[in-house]
C-alpha cells in the first residue's frame, strides 16, 4: 500500500493518507527549541533537553497511538466537528496531505466543504513553535466556524512527569492574560520557568483544566468543550486550550 512519496523539487516527503503503519515523524527547530511532529500532528516539543525541559506531554505507548500533544478541531454551526490533522477525532477527510520539509511540516485536508491547512515550524532565533492556520470555505454559502486549539503541558521533567504525576500536578499552576495561557511550575532547583500557549487573535474562551475541557469519561477525540461549542473560562492545571 502506498502512503506517500518524495517530492524532490520541493525537498519534501509527501504523505497522502493519515493512517500510516506507524507515526511518520519530522523534526522542527535547529537551535534551542525543538519539536517532533508526526503526519497527524502528534509528538512533543522541548527546550534544549528532551527529558529535563520537556514542554508538552506525549505518551509513547498510548492508545490510540500517536495522540498528542498538538490538538486542532474545526466546528461548524450545525455542531459537526473534526480534526484537520485527522488525529485526535480520526474522522474521514478528503484531500488529506502532509508535507514534511526541512524544519517545517504542513498538514492540510478538506471535510464538508471546508479546507484547512496548518503549518508548524520553529523560527530561527526563537524559542517557540509557530502554528499558522488557514481556512478556505468551498461551500456555496457563508459559514460560521469555530477553531479550537490545545496542548497538554508536560511538567518539565519527562520521566518524573510519568513517574510522579500527582506531585507534579500539585505544584503546577497557570495564569491567563488575554489570549495567552502561561504554565508556571516548580522546576528542579525551585527556579521559575514559564511555558505559554498563545493566539495572535483574541480568544473567545479558554480552559486550562483537562477534566473541564474534555468532560467526564471523554477523550481528546470528543472533548465536551468542542461538542458544546464553547469553553468555560476555567483556569487551573494542566492542559491549555483556546477556543
Amino acid at each position: 500500500m502506498n502512503y506517500g512519496y518524495f517530492d524532490d523539487a520541493a525537498r519534501e516527503y509527501v504523505i497522502t493518507r493519515p493512517d500510516t503503519p506507524l507515526p511518520w515523524i519530522n523534526y522542527l527547530g535547529s537551535e534551542d527549541f525543538f519539536g517532533l511532529i508526526s503526519n497527524t500532528g502528534g509528538g512533543y516539543s522541548f527546550f534544549r533537553d528532551a527529558r529535563l525541559r520537556r514542554l508538552t506531554r506525549y505518551r509513547y505507548n498510548g492508545v490510540p497511538a500517536d495522540t498528542g500533544s498538538r490538538f486542532l478541531w474545526i466546528r461548524d454551526a450545525e455542531g459537526e466537528y473534526w480534526s484537520p490533522t485527522w488525529q485526535p477525532t480520526r474522522r474521514d477527510l478528503g484531500d488529506y496531505r502532509c508535507r514534511h520539509g526541512l524544519g517545517y511540516t504542513i498538514i492540510g485536508s478538506t471535510r464538508a466543504g471546508i479546507g484547512v491547512e496548518a503549518r508548524f515550524f520553529v523560527p530561527l532565533g526563537a524559542t517557540l513553535e509557530s502554528w499558522t492556520i488557514g481556512v478556505t470555505n468551498h461551500r456555496q454559502a457563508p459559514v460560521d466556524l469555530g477553531l479550537f486549539a490545545g496542548v497538554e503541558f508536560c511538567l518539565w521533567d519527562a520521566a518524573d512527569d510519568q513517574n510522579n504525576y500527582q506531585r507534579n500536578l500539585s505544584i503546577g499552576e497557570v495564569e491567563v492574560d488575554g489570549s495567552t495561557i502561561y504554565h508556571k511550575t516548580e522546576y528542579r532547583e525551585r527556579r521559575d520557568h514559564v511555558a505559554y500557549f498563545a493566539c495572535s487573535e483574541a480568544a473567545a474562551g479558554f480552559d486550562t483544566q483537562r477534566e473541564t475541557f474534555l468532560g467526564p469519561y471523554r477523550g481528546w477525540d470528543a472533548p465536551l468543550a468542542v461538542d458544546r461549542g464553547r469553553c468555560t473560562g476555567w483556569a487551573w492545571r494542566t492542559c491549555a486550550s483556546g477556543c
